[in-house]
């Protein structure tokens, strides 16, 4: 199983990509993490919010995987526990599917996107830089992966 991350954006800060990178290689090769970079429509062209998630919907939609289970990351999905975000993880590895999160650029989510999507996720009730969802979601799947082993990463 992949546990991809489809994020719009590109030309992250330093310590955005070395966090990300941090947890990823944490990751044992049966749950591996992947970033898949998703350029971000330009803000410059006198194009609305609505016309620019659109083209960035069409992006993520190009490089989604057919087969993968799609979480969209969206400050009204569900909240989860580190406890039930494991148990979750245990479910996905038994499917034996990739499953891939989807994170927007500065406007969102197109709603196509969150619609074809089989859950919603929020990481926060707080606004966060989609910068820092890599790195939190990263951080948040190796959590739970180390709870799964009860490796002492995570304790209660």
């Amino acid at each position: 199983m992949k546990l991809l991350i489809l994020a719009v954006g590109n030309k992250m800060p330093a310590w955005i990509t070395e966090g990300f990178n941090e947890y990823a290689k944490r990751m044992p090769r049966e749950a591996k993490i992947e970033l898949i970079e998703i350029k971000p429509e330009p803000r410059t062209s006198g194009k609305t919010a609505t016309q620019i998630m659109d083209a960035e919907a069409q992006r993520i939609k190009a490089a989604l995987p057919a087969s993968a289970l799609c979480i969209a990351l969206d400050e009204h999905g569900a909240t989860p526990t580190t406890r039930q975000l494991a148990q979750q993880m245990q479910d996905w590895m038994r499917q034996g599917r990739d499953v891939a999160f989807i994170v927007g650029g500065a406007d969102g989510l197109h709603e196509s996107i969150k619609q074809a999507a089989q859950q919603l996720l929020a990481l926060s009730a707080f606004t966060l830089p989609h910068g820092m969802v890599r790195v939190l979601l990263a951080e948040q799947l190796y959590r739970a992966h180390s709870l799964m082993h009860n490796h002492p990463y995570h304790r209660e």
